[in-house]
């Protein structure tokens, strides 16, 4: 479908959407606190999750028998290929490729997938399968924190259907498609989800049960991103208020995001991934027609050869690197000057050590942090009124720029030296 003719259908009622999207976020956060939604749903399918997972133990631990180190490696592998920090990194190589649209969708799309598997994970705080008895294989820092996450749905098996799905969604409409293509499509995709959801519960890092919740969500998300995608590459790339509609609604879905039993890594890697939503979103609105439109030079193209496209690759993933600790430093040293000029309360978990809570207990506590709160605290008093934690903000920054400079910055720079 035309990216225009999109924009055109969709433009007259835009701003009308954009209203209903932000209040209909801010009320579901209103209604979440006042009538504790998240502790109710949890009360009714935490246990039942919780007993099928114990019950599917004893399968777990005799699957696990055919254990042997090719088979640990070899899942273990395949595992962090279709992690978020992978995508992550190739995301930049895939934009820089000059397939700008399939960038943009799979980027959103995993922010899509990531947030409502995280929010559906701490929603329902159900055990992963406990080791022991099952033997856990965690060979990367990554899978080690992950382990530290509820375990229903399984994000890998749902960011797989998804990603999977909507590649091959892209390469069948974009490209050559008969009989014999569809077919071989989706036998790969078939296998690649079948492995993936044997490789999880052979690690011990999911049960059964958590594969076929992260398939089932995947499905569904899947099917709703195609009926959608169009709509929204056509809002990204020529939309109104595009980056003031992306920031507020970022800002109500970390409010709406549901509170763990106990606290998990979940709602930082939502929180990272958001940032990078936010930023190439940023980027494409201000760059499309220069860098991302369908003009774009291809790689293995006359324009974009292979050795070019090296050449993007060793000057891209330094200068984004670069601007990822700069946004950090910078966030770390901003955000708190902000927060106190405006009176918001803050604590920091991580970065900020001036500002962790056991540095507050020397005449500083959180509970004064609280009423020292302010206007802005009494504006969105539908907000819960707490200290905040500044580390959500520093990672959402530090993000939103390394994203930013993929598809603004970067091209400018192979632009300047003909790349």
């Amino acid at each position: 479908m035309d990216v225009e003719a999109v924009a055109a259908a969709g433009g007259a009622g835009l701003t009308g959407w954009q209203a209903a999207a932000l209040s209909g976020a801010a009320g579901w956060v209103w209604a979440a606190s006042h009538y504790d939604l998240t502790r109710r749903a949890r009360a009714l399918a935490q246990p039942w999750v919780t007993r099928r997972v114990h019950a599917e133990t004893p399968d777990i631990i005799t699957f696990q028998r055919l254990q042997h180190r090719l088979l640990d490696n070899f899942f273990s592998v395949l595992s962090c290929v279709v992690s978020v920090p992978f995508y992550t990194g190739f995301l930049p190589l895939l934009f820089w490729s000059g397939h700008g649209k399939l960038a943009r969708q799979m980027t959103l799309l995993l922010a899509f997938c990531d947030y409502l598997g995280n929010a559906v994970k701490d929603l329902v705080s159900a055990p992963r399968p406990c080791s022991p008895p099952v033997r856990r294989v965690t060979a990367t820092e990554d899978e080690k924190e992950n382990a530290m996450e509820y375990g229903l749905p399984s994000s890998h098996a749902l960011n797989t259907v998804c990603l999977m799905g909507y590649m091959l969604h892209y390469v069948l409409t974009y490209g050559p498609c008969n009989g014999f293509m569809i077919a071989t499509g989706l036998s790969l995709a078939f296998l690649l989800v079948t492995l993936i959801g044997i490789a999880r519960v052979y690690l011990g890092m999911h049960s059964l049960t958590d594969v076929i919740a992260g398939i089932s969500f995947g499905i569904v998300i899947l099917a709703f991103w195609l009926v959608v995608h169009d709509h929204v590459d056509a809002f990204v790339v020529s939309g109104q208020n595009v980056t003031f509609f992306w920031a507020s609604l970022a800002l109500v879905l970390c409010f709406a995001y549901p509170k763990p039993e106990f606290p998990t890594p979940s709602f930082e890697f939502h929180t990272a991934f958001n940032g990078v939503a936010f930023g190439i979103v940023y980027g494409v609105q201000q760059t499309y027609t220069r860098f991302h439109g369908p003009d774009a030079p291809l790689i293995l193209s006359h324009q974009l050869p292979l050795l070019a496209y090296a050449g993007r690759v060793l000057v891209g993933i330094p200068t984004i690197l670069a601007v990822k600790s700069c946004s950090k430093a910078l966030s770390k040293w901003l955000l708190p000057v902000m927060c106190s000029t405006l009176g918001i309360p803050i604590v920091s978990s991580c970065y900020v050590p001036t500002l962790k809570p056991s540095n507050s207990s020397s005449g500083n506590k959180p509970d004064d942090a609280k009423l020292a709160g302010g206007y802005l605290q009494r504006v969105f008093s539908l907000f819960p009124q707490k200290a905040y934690d500044v580390d959500t903000g520093i990672r959402f920054v530090q993000y939103a720029g390394l994203a930013w400079s993929v598809v603004d910055l970067v091209p400018v720079i192979f632009t300047h030296l003909n790349l």
